[in-house]
């Protein structure tokens, strides 16, 4: 009996599993009759295939990796090593169970157990004899089932017609394995050599190119001649795709010259994508062509079209650079080029829908309305570029949704946050390898129209480095006299964005390019007063997280003085989104009931706030520090809004020198100087001996040390504090201030007054000292707003010092002498 080694054919392609491999003997006609006469046991363990269906006498590897499949291996590899095999239905199960898996297998023998670095395991089968399931028994560890026998209906030993499809087939075989240049010719030894008929057509079904489907449609047929017929046919079919191959690659098989080679390379893939039913290259072309007649182009640009077309046209299809060509070509054929949707200059509908969307910020939809009014009676107005600027959930973006709505346009917004690449607004030259066009031409792309609404979110984060400053690369964008003729590196040619309403937003101004925000009008937008902020979450905020958790208006509601209560006492913010984060949370509390089915109040009550919030964490209370002399409240501008600071000072014996700490910036530690060299030069009207006072050590404090705190606006406050810290009088009650000093006294004006003051309501304070020069910035607030408050307007320090020091000296008074 002949010994070979064992092998696993795949489209009848030879391959040897292990070279050490054991030698495994094929079939013959006695192990055949062996085989034939051997009894079947009643039950086994079933190993569900995924892509492949073992045959009766063939040899293949299995690799297992899930774990019911590798214990079933090793449990029957320390038992009788017999084991049923049956393809899945569905190759994607991870789990088959008994109504995944075919019904009829094949009973297999396991030669041998190889274990693998990744953990799996590959095993050796080889087929025995055909059974079918007659009931699974259990599913756990593994599926083990009743089988039963599979008869196989066999034809005499004097059937002629059966012997000759058995030489067809085996003749067939060989054929293919000459014509197909993939199999290697050693797999023609392993077809003459075989003897067995039932294992020629197992062997040849088994490793032919069928689907698993088709290959268990094999296995299920009883009558051998049937199936010899079936691989037969099957045979056919793949014979015939080898000579159609074959046939397609003799009509370029020539000895041509490079050029002429590569010509012929390009017909045949021309002649496979006909077959095929593709489109080849001269279609794809005239199909742009078609495109380009529908464009709106100018002569210069149809020019430029017709001469990147030609040079696509001349190009091979299998160079890098074609590839790219034609994504430019696509890029310029799906650009919105003079395409622009009609406006709809109905102010009245305009003003109505910003008022639906926004509460407040009056100032910002003047300005957008009479930006419209304009726009509707030139027609031809070029886009003004407008910045919003203002704290973190104020509405900056969502303005510009509510203007494209109003307008009837397009929106468009790409957030430009930590944006570091000038290849991001400009593009990258389309001979480098992934070039793609600037995110301001994709956008348009995808708006499919030239006059979008534009938003440059975050404008005020852009960052630069070694690739390029985005924000020098906007300035063309963003300038109206520029704009018009906007290049692209990757477009390489000027694209209009004129009729583009560009909006951007920013926190802070600061930090923005001086060119930059010279070509954009400022619009400023303040925080939320507590009142403002109670519409809103009733109009808009409470209504919205409502139908995100899925309920119903009448299934929770809310009254103005709970929602007061979440705001004053859970937040800390000039704009809205952690008021909105704390109302969804109120709603999800409720939520939870509903879905529960438990009993909750449909009304929203204090106590139900602090059961969903918890305690409130951020009320304060300002009365107290009037106990403590040198304690002064000021007011501060930040980039989320406005706040209050303590300013706390303290005197010890010593040389006279000052200690400032708090994480304090240089401006701040300049304004504290300049207060101790101000009350040291009028020590005598301030009733304070300047001799005495260089015998004490001062300290400046300002808590909440690890924030960065730097500006002039808290000179008045830091000098009132040493006053009171040096007279040991008590600074009035609820009283805060902001403003500049000078060595001669002199109080001049600071910026973000609103947000300030917005804070110090938040905060309780009932009396602010300002600058006399800020007064027209409390003008700008709505009176309703700013109710309760008294401002002291001033010019001197002596009048910040009358107004906010009490004569009352505070218990435990030190003695200065």
């Amino acid at each position: 009996m002949s010994q070979h080694k064992i092998f696993t054919l795949d489209n009848l392609s030879l391959q040897e599993i292990d070279s050490e491999a054991e030698l495994i003997p094929l079939l013959t006609p006695e192990d055949e009759e062996e085989m034939i006469n051997e009894q079947l046991p009643d039950s086994l363990p079933i190993l569900p295939l995924r892509n492949t269906v073992l045959f009766p006498g063939v040899v293949i590897p299995i690799t297992a990796g899930r774990d019911k499949s590798i214990k079933l291996i090793n449990d029957a590899n320390a038992g009788d090593k017999i084991i049923g095999v049956v393809a899945q239905l569905n190759e994607e199960d991870e789990d088959p169970t008994q109504n995944d898996i075919n019904k009829v297998g094949t009973v297999a023998s396991i030669l041998r157990v190889l274990k693998m670095p990744d953990g799996n395991i590959t095993v050796i089968l080889q087929g025995k004899k055909r059974f079918e399931i007659d009931e699974v028994t259990s599913e756990i560890p593994y599926l083990r089932a009743t089988i039963k026998e599979v008869e196989e209906k066999r034809p005499s030993k004097h059937d002629t017609e059966f012997k000759a499809i058995l030489e067809s087939i085996k003749e067939l075989a060989i054929q293919i394995i000459k014509e197909s240049p993939n199999i290697p010719t050693e797999a023609t030894f392993a077809i003459k050599n075989i003897e067995s008929q039932s294992f020629l057509i197992n062997f040849v079904s088994s490793n032919m190119n069928l689907s698993v489907q088709e290959k268990q449609n094999l296995l299920t047929i009883n009558a051998l001649k049937e199936r010899a017929l079936e691989t037969l046919r099957f045979m056919n079919i793949e014979m015939q795709k080898l000579e159609l191959k074959n046939d397609i690659q003799s009509k370029v098989r020539f000895d041509l010259d490079q050029q002429q080679r590569e010509y012929f390379l390009h017909q045949q893939m021309k002649t496979i994508q006909e077959e095929l039913g593709g489109v080849s290259q001269e279609q794809e072309i005239e199909e742009m062509h078609q495109k380009a007649k529908s464009k709106k182009w100018d002569d210069k640009t149809e020019k430029h079209f017709e001469k990147e077309l030609s040079k696509m046209q001349r190009m091979n299809p299998n160079a890098p650079d074609f590839g790219i060509q034609r994504n430019y070509l696509e890029l310029f054929l799906e650009l919105p080029w003079g395409e622009y949707t009609k406006d709809n200059f109905d102010l009245k509908r305009a003003q109505k829908i910003l008022d639906k969307d926004h509460f407040g910020l009056d100032d910002v939809k003047k300005r957008m309305i009479e930006h419209l009014a304009v726009l509707k009676l030139r027609n031809d107005m070029k886009s003004p570029i407008i910045c919003l600027t203002g704290p973190p959930g104020v509405g900056k973006t969502s303005i510009g949704k509510s203007v494209a709505e109003a307008l009837g346009r397009e929106y468009v917004r790409i957030s430009l946050g930590g944006l570091r690449d000038e290849a991001e607004i400009r593009g990258h030259r389309k001979t480098y390898i992934g070039a793609m066009p600037g995110r301001i031409i994709q956008s348009l792309k995808k708006a499919g129209t030239s006059n979008p609404v534009f938003v440059l979110d975050e404008i005020d984060k852009l960052t630069s480095n070694n690739q390029g400053d985005p924000s020098s690369a906007l300035l063309e964008v963003l300038d109206p006299e520029q704009n018009n003729a906007f290049y692209d590196n990757f477009l390489e040619m000027g694209y209009d964005l004129s009729k583009v309403m560009f909006i951007a937003t920013s926190n802070n101004m600061a930090t923005i390019q001086p060119a930059l925000k010279d070509r954009m009008e400022v619009i400023k937008m303040s925080g939320y007063t507590v009142e403002e902020k109670i519409e809103i979450a009733r109009q808009h905020l409470f209504p919205k997280q409502l139908k995100e958790h899925g309920l119903k208006p009448k299934d929770l509601t809310i009254g103005k003085k709970q929602l007061e209560k979440i705001i004053v006492g859970y937040t800390r913010e000039s704009g809205v989104r952690g008021l909105e984060a704390k109302i969804a949370q109120v709603i999800r509390n409720a939520a939870k009931s509903v879905a529960m089915e438990e009993a909750y109040n449909v009304k929203v009550t204090d106590e139900d706030i602090i059961q969903a919030l918890g305690v409130p964490r951020l009320e304060r209370d300002k009365s107290e520090n009037n106990e403590v002399a040198g304690v002064v409240t000021g007011l501060a501008w930040t980039s989320v809004g406005g706040d209050i600071l303590f300013i706390e000072s303290l005197i010890s014996k010593g040389k006279g020198t000052m200690t400032i700490t708090g994480n304090l910036g240089t401006v701040m530690k300049e304004s504290a100087t300049i207060a101790l060299e101000y009350i040291k030069a009028n020590a005598e009207l301030l009733g304070l001996d300047a001799e005495v006072i260089a015998k004490y050590n001062i300290h400046i404090h300002v808590p909440e040390g690890a924030t960065p705190k730097d500006g002039p606006s808290a000179g008045i406050a830091m000098l009132t504090s040493l006053v009171s810290l040096f007279t040991q009088k008590r600074v009035k009650k609820s009283i805060a201030m902001t403003g500049e000093i000078t060595l001669r006294g002199k109080v001049l004006p600071v910026g973000g007054i609103k947000e300030k003051i917005l804070a110090a309501k938040r905060a309780n304070i009932k009396e602010i000292i300002l600058c006399k020069e800020n007064k027209a910035d409390i003008d700008e607030i709505k009176p309703e707003y700013i109710d309760g408050l008294t401002f002291h307007y001033v010019k001197e320090m002596s009048e910040v010092l009358a107004i906010a020091i009490t004569k009352d000296k505070v218990k435990n008074a030190k003695v200065i002498n």
